[in-house]
């Protein structure tokens, strides 16, 4: 019998999830407490819906034909927290000729536990892409942003490129927190090191899940946060391009 992993969700047309059309899976469980989160639903490990990888995989199924340029995105939540789930689905899914990706904080990354570097190196084995959310880099901003320092994440980036897996960054643009012209160019200074990276995301913060945060009762602590115009993340995006040139130049 297949093990049981934990679902918050299944969005099965997803189309900022990777490359092509997806099929995204919603993990439930995460260790981080962004302030931005808009999935507070998200963060209990024991909560969502149990199923095995054969019924997620059977899911897909249905509608092949549309993911032909795309595959199966597991993101959460903190993907990484159901590891063992995750080896098991994409062993059926590379099976299958699936394309997979993994959208991460690389927050569960530790490089000194030779255990779980041997089970992210089987699931890394299976995975075609890593879409990483790099919150802030400066660190001690990310404990403020998220309540966890960034060494796993900035760490997990440079396994990832050992590797030689590819990787998009992700960053969410949130004003007054993560807009700081001089973190931006360090962020891409940062990220000029690695050449397994494909892409760059410059993702604007909304307030779509303030709602949720009403439902369950938790107070949301950027109430008065105005979302951030999409207009602008082309902006923020040639900041963090710029670091990246800069770097690579110096190389």
């Amino acid at each position: 019998m297949y093990m049981k992993g934990r679902i918050h969700s299944i969005e099965s047309f997803g189309t900022v999830d990777g490359p092509g059309i997806r099929f995204v899976i919603f993990m439930q469980g995460c260790p981080l407490r962004c302030l931005y989160c808009h999935n507070p639903d998200t963060w209990d490990v024991n909560s969502g819906t149990e199923m095995s990888p054969s019924e997620i995989i059977e899911l897909y199924n249905k509608n092949k034909a549309f993911y032909s340029n795309g595959g199966i995105t597991v993101t959460g939540g903190e993907p990484l927290l159901q590891i063992d789930f995750l080896i098991e689905l994409f062993t059926l899914a590379k099976a299958d000729n699936i394309h997979t990706c993994i959208d991460t904080s690389g927050i569960t990354f530790n490089k000194n536990n030779t255990q779980y570097l041997e089970k992210i190196d089987a699931l890394l084995s299976l995975t075609d892409l890593i879409l990483l959310d790099i919150k802030h880099i400066d660190n001690d901003a990310h404990i403020k942003l998220t309540g966890s320092p960034n060494s796993n994440v900035l760490s997990f980036l440079e396994y990832l490129s050992q590797k030689n897996i590819p990787v998009w960054i992700r960053h969410v643009v949130v004003p007054g927190y993560t807009d700081n012209k001089d973190d931006l160019y360090n962020l891409g200074f940062f990220i000029g090191n690695f050449r397994n990276i494909k892409a760059l995301d410059v993702l604007p913060y909304h307030t779509m899940g303030v709602t949720k945060y009403k439902e369950l009762g938790i107070d949301y602590k950027l109430k008065d946060v105005a979302p951030f115009p999409k207009a602008e993340t082309s902006n923020i995006r040639s900041i963090i391009l710029n670091g990246m040139k800069d770097k690579r130049q110096k190389k």
